[in-house]
């Protein structure tokens, strides 16, 4: 089980097995907005999300087919998922882990409208921290 929360703990998280999906980051001009940098965040089954605290959990709708969740409390950044019917999935943002997923970026998503104080992440070499 990972466990995760909220800036100020108001909204906790709690993903039961293990994550079936690899984390991917997204540089789309709404997760600039929303994050101001990139959105890191991994899908996973809505079935396997236990959310505490939701009433401080609000919803902002930023397309007709996507809802961004956030803490009413501490604003931190907590789900993207897609209102479509019958989608299973939701993503987390990775932030809001605890401990160590034990998983890697492996994809990114609208790179090429990446904000300009930051180069391409895929080419940046790992400090190994």
């Amino acid at each position: 089980m990972l466990k995760g929360s909220c800036l100020c703990g108001a909204v906790t998280i709690a993903v039961a097995g293990d994550l079936e999906h690899d984390p991917q980051a997204c540089h789309c001009r709404q997760c600039q907005k929303q994050t101001s940098s990139f959105y890191a965040g991994v899908n996973v089954r809505k079935s396997a999300l236990t959310v505490r605290g939701e009433a401080h959990v609000r919803w902002f709708r930023s397309s007709v087919e996507v809802e961004r969740g956030f803490c009413a409390v501490c604003g931190s950044t907590l789900f993207w998922r897609p209102d479509l019917p019958g989608y299973a999935w939701i993503s987390i943002a990775m932030g809001l882990f605890d401990e160590s997923t034990g998983r890697r970026m492996t994809k990114h998503e609208y790179v090429a409208e990446r904000g300009d104080y930051y180069p391409d992440l895929s080419r940046l070499p790992d400090s190994g921290d």
